[in-house]
C-alpha cells in the first residue's frame, strides 16, 4: 500500500505500508532517492535485537567528533553479535531493492556496514552528507548507483528525538543542494519501520531534543568490487562466518566479487575456504555470480 507520494521539487519521502513491493520501493529510490516502509519488522524482532546488543551498546564509547556524534554511540558487528539481526540484514524487500537499483552491470553486491546508532539527548544535528563520499569522495558516474543505505527504527522516530533528515530528490542534484536545509524532511516513522536511501542522497542524523536515547539500525549495501566500510572479515571472522547460513556468508563478502575478485590462496573460492575444501580454480566458478536464489531475490 502506498501511504504517501509526492515527487515534486519540495517533495516528501515516499511512504509505503509493510505490503510494499520491490518495484514500488525501487521506483521511489530512483525518483526520490529515498523511501519509507512502515512497520516492516514486528516489534518482537526489534526487542530481540536490542536485547542481544544491550551489553555491546553499554560498552561502546561516544563518538570522537561532531560528525560521528560526541553524544552518539555506534555499535557494529551485528551479524556476529546478534542472531536477531540476520532477518534485518537479509530482509528480502531490501535485498530486492538493492538488486534492482544498484548498478545493473554488477556481478554482485555485499554488506557494507551494520551499526546501531544511539543518539543521546541534547545531540545536535549531524552535518548533511552523501554516504558514498566514504570512497574518498570519488565522482562516480551519474548512471551508477554504488550504495543503498537503510535505517531501521528501533524506537519511534520523531522530529523531537532525531529522526533522520533527508533531502528527497537530492540524489539527482549537485552539492549545492547541501545548502538547501529548507527542503529537509525528517524520516518520522514508527518502531520496526525502515527508511532506505541511495549513496547519493543528501541526509544526516537529526537533533535529539528529547530526554531519551534514540536508536536506529544502520545497514548499508555496496557493489561487490568496492571496499566495505565495516571490515566484515574482522567483524565476522572465518571462525564465526563458517557457521552462518550461506546467504549471510555471501552478503558478508565470503564469495567471489567478480571473475577474479576475492579468491583465497591457491585460487580457492571463499566458500570453499570456509568449508575447508580443496577445489579447482575458482576463476569463473559458480559463486562468481551472486547467489540470488539464496538471498530470495
Amino acid at each position: 500500500m502506498i501511504l504517501g507520494r509526492d515527487y515534486g521539487r519540495d517533495m516528501e519521502i515516499p511512504r509505503f505500508g509493510p505490503d510494499a513491493t520491490v518495484d514500488q520501493v525501487s521506483e521511489a529510490l530512483r525518483s526520490a532517492g529515498c523511501a519509507i516502509v512502515e512497520r516492516l519488522m514486528p516489534e518482537a524482532a526489534v526487542d530481540a535485537l536490542m536485547a542481544d546488543m544491550a551489553p555491546w551498546i553499554d560498552a561502546t564509547p561516544n563518538g570522537a567528533d561532531s560528525f560521528s556524534g560526541l553524544l552518539t554511540k555506534r555499535t557494529g558487528a551485528l551479524v556476529a553479535r546478534s542472531r536477531a539481526s540476520w532477518d534485518f540484514v537479509a530482509h528480502p524487500l531490501v535485498l530486492g531493492a538493492c538488486e534492482s537499483v544498484l548498478w545493473p552491470k554488477k556481478t554482485s553486491f555485499q554488506l557494507h556496514l551494520t551499526q546501531l546508532i544511539s543518539i543521546g539527548p541534547d545531540s545536535p544535528e549531524q552535518p548533511l552528507h552523501r554516504d558514498q563520499w566514504c570512497f574518498d569522495s570519488f565522482p562516480f558516474p551519474d548512471d551508477i548507483d554504488v550504495e543503498i543505505s537503510t535505517i531501521w527504527a528501533m524506537h519511534d522516530f520523531t522530529e523531537g528525538n532525531g529522526a533522520t533528515r533527508i533531502i528527497p530528490g537530492s540524489h539527482l542534484e549537485s552539492n549545492e543542494t547541501l545548502g538547501h536545509s529548507h527542503r529537509v524532511v525528517q524520516a518520522v516513522m514508527p518502531r520496526g519501520s525502515v527508511v532506505l536511501y541511495t549513496g547519493r542522497t543528501i541526509h544526516g542524523g537529526g537533533a535529539n531534543r528529547s530526554t531519551a536515547v534514540r536508536t536506529g539500525l544502520n545497514i548499508d549495501y555496496v557493489l561487490g568490487w568496492l571496499r566495505q566500510e565495516e571490515n566484515q572479515y574482522l567483524s565476522v571472522p572465518p571462525e564465526i562466518a563458517r557457521d552462518l547460513p550461506v546467504h549471510l556468508q555471501r552478503l558478508c563478502g565470503y564469495a567471489m566479487g567478480s571473475y577474479a575478485l576475492g579468491y583465497v590462496d591457491d585460487v580457492r573460492s571463499p566458500a570453499d575456504y570456509l568449508a575447508g575444501a580443496v577445489s579447482r580454480s575458482s576463476l569463473g566458478a559458480d559463486d562468481v555470480a551472486f547467489n540470488r536464489d539464496a538471498l530470495g531475490t
